[in-house]
């Protein structure tokens, strides 16, 4: 396969109104950025999956930051568990929908944002039209099961994946572009056996990996910066060190056939 250009192409960029000039424009002036890269994320669409402590502030910091429009799949309704990392959440709304709290949010901060709120997990009845309409997904997921179907369907599809984790103070983050990098399967071969959906985490864990994922979608879609394209950046927020390692596709892989193993059990809600 030929290398996959992420940027959104010039003939999808959509012109900004004046207000949204104002609205952006200290970003603008970023190095490499400016009034295209803006446009290019005005005619993006990012699916976010899920929308819970990590995923809503990969969604907040998207929102801010103009993109078009986001697809958020979460099931359930809140609980009182959910607000020491869910930015999206209020006290007001446990026992409510979570996805239609998280839209209610985002729209309060960016009016002009287009949401698609589907009230469910990633399964295999809905992974390939949820990837099917977005230009790029962010893997938030944190069981394996939901995180090896959007990588399989993002490989399939020919979808750049930002897939991010969090479990106590430590972080991973990387990016999957089919054709050019190891995709999930490749760097987690293997799921752990004793895995659950609940583990250790604070808010603030949540928010800064949230936001550096947010960051490397919008390179991604804008065309600017360096990527973690081959790279995983693994954060210890406990002595806060970040240590970068590339990562290879293991030959052997069965979906993207790809390297060196390095593996974790990080989770992502």
């Amino acid at each position: 396969m030929k290398p996959l250009d992420c940027r959104i192409p010039d003939d999808r960029r959509e012109p900004l109104t004046e207000e949204e000039r104002a609205v952006f424009a200290w970003q603008f002036p970023v190095a490499g950025f400016g009034e295209a890269g803006q446009e290019r994320l005005k005619a993006s669409s990012i699916l976010v999956t899920r929308c819970g402590g990590l995923g809503g502030s990969v969604a907040y910091q998207l929102a801010a930051a103009g993109v078009g429009r986001l697809i958020l799949a979460h099931g359930g309704d809140i609980q009182a568990s959910d607000l020491n990392r869910q930015i999206l959440m209020t006290h007001a709304g446990i026992g409510h929908s979570r996805v239609e709290s998280a839209a209610r949010r985002l729209k309060e901060l960016n009016p002009a944002l287009r949401i698609t709120a589907v009230p469910e997990n990633v399964l295999d009845s809905n992974v390939a039209r949820l990837v099917r309409d977005a230009d790029l997904v962010v893997d938030c997921a944190p069981m394996f099961g939901e995180r090896y179907l959007l990588n399989d369907e993002c490989v399939l599809q020919r979808k750049p994946m930002v897939e991010a984790a969090v479990f106590e103070l430590e972080a991973h983050l990387t990016t999957v572009i089919p054709g050019v990098t190891p995709c999930l399967r490749c760097l987690y071969p293997e799921t752990s056996p004793t895995w659950t959906r609940r583990f250790p985490v604070f808010g603030a864990v949540s928010a800064t990996v949230g936001a550096l994922a947010a960051m490397e979608a919008i390179k991604l879609l804008a065309g600017f910066g360096e990527t973690l394209a081959g790279i995983l950046l693994a954060c210890d927020l406990g002595n806060m060190s970040f240590r970068r390692f590339r990562i290879r596709r293991d030959p052997h892989c069965p979906e993207c056939g790809g390297v060196d193993v390095w593996s974790s059990v990080l989770g992502g809600s």
